[in-house]
């Protein structure tokens, strides 16, 4: 093998550059050619491919988000889509392909490792609901800044004796709110796994009081089934019987766009350094992640058909602390 490429798909995370950077400058001390492809699969399949040098990837190990940029493309479920974009690589003499990214972009890496090109796939999404890693790219710096943010609101919520409610992201799993819910002394954490009443929300939250608190807080992953915007609501008409309303702060993006932590870019060098590495050794169809401390490879096929599941005891110890 002496040409490779990478991409990054999907959502951006602190920490892809550190990954790109890892991945170029490993592969170029084997004597390979390393190119990137830009805007995730969707370059790849307009053939926006570039050769990247040292120096390309050179003072971007801070930067947040992702130099080679990325973006969504459903149109690459399509096998015939896919083949085209093989026939990009195949003009280049590119063999072996890196995939940053989360599950959407795994099941990209494994639909092209199915059809008999080398892939080695590198865990990253601030959701950290990827299977074959304890904990990917991005998430420690993303938690971060909701930390953060939840301090700061604490300290607001405080002086004026309100109730706050802070959203983070998650559409599909909680980890974010949980962890920074618990983290940050939450009140109550609402997540997509576990089903909330906005009564329990509301009686959580005046108990704060009731029990001699300043404020009360509560934290949301955007894809609970009471969201932040459905328990505004809720508090709103019923504000009369409640007896207060809520203030809202929803992060959004805030979360990913952060300056990578030193844990981030650790973890992400690691993986892109041990990526390169498996491709040389003509392992690929893998994904790369952390467990229990150690940089393991798990196959693409069990990462893509297994769920990653919460330790949701963690929910207990969240509400026993809040008392």
């Amino acid at each position: 093998m002496k040409r490779i490429a990478v991409v990054t798909s999907g959502g951006d995370a602190p920490g892809m550059n550190a990954a790109i950077r890892a991945v170029v400058r490993t592969g170029i001390s084997r004597g390979w050619e390393v190119f990137g492809v830009r805007h995730g699969y969707a370059g790849l399949i307009a053939g926006d491919i570039t050769r990247l040098g040292a120096r390309d990837v050179g003072g971007i190990l801070h930067v947040g988000g992702t130099l080679l940029g990325t973006a969504r493309c459903p149109e690459f479920k399509d096998e015939e889509i896919r083949r085209e974009a093989l026939a990009r690589f195949e003009e280049k003499g590119i063999e072996g392909l890196i995939v940053i990214g989360g599950n959407g972009s795994q099941q990209g890496s494994y639909a092209l490792s199915h059809m008999g090109f080398p892939v080695a796939g590198i865990a990253s999404t601030i959701d950290n609901d990827l299977y074959g890693s304890d904990i990917t790219i991005g998430v420690d710096t993303a938690l971060n800044i909701a930390l953060e943010a939840i301090d700061r609101l604490k300290v607001t919520a405080s002086s004026h004796k309100r109730a706050f409610l802070v959203e983070l992201m998650g559409r599909d799993c909680g980890y974010l709110a949980m962890m920074a819910g618990i983290a940050g002394g939450a009140e109550v954490i609402v997540i997509p796994e576990v089903d909330t009443n906005p009564e329990v929300v509301a009686e959580s939250l005046r108990g704060a009081y009731d029990r001699g608190k300043a404020h009360a807080l509560a934290v949301v992953a955007e894809g609970a089934a009471y969201n932040a915007e459905a328990l505004a609501r809720y508090f709103t008409e019923h504000q009369a019987r409640l007896g207060f309303d809520l203030r809202v702060t929803t992060l959004g993006h805030v979360q990913r766009g952060g300056t990578p932590g030193v844990f981030d870019r650790l973890l992400a060098t690691r993986l892109g350094a041990a990526a390169v590495d498996r491709l040389a050794r003509g392992q690929h169809g893998a994904l790369l992640g952390l467990r229990q401390g150690e940089i393991v490879a798990t196959p693409l096929e069990e990462v893509v058909t297994c769920k990653k599941t919460l330790d949701l005891s963690l929910m207990d110890l969240g509400r026993v602390l809040a008392q």
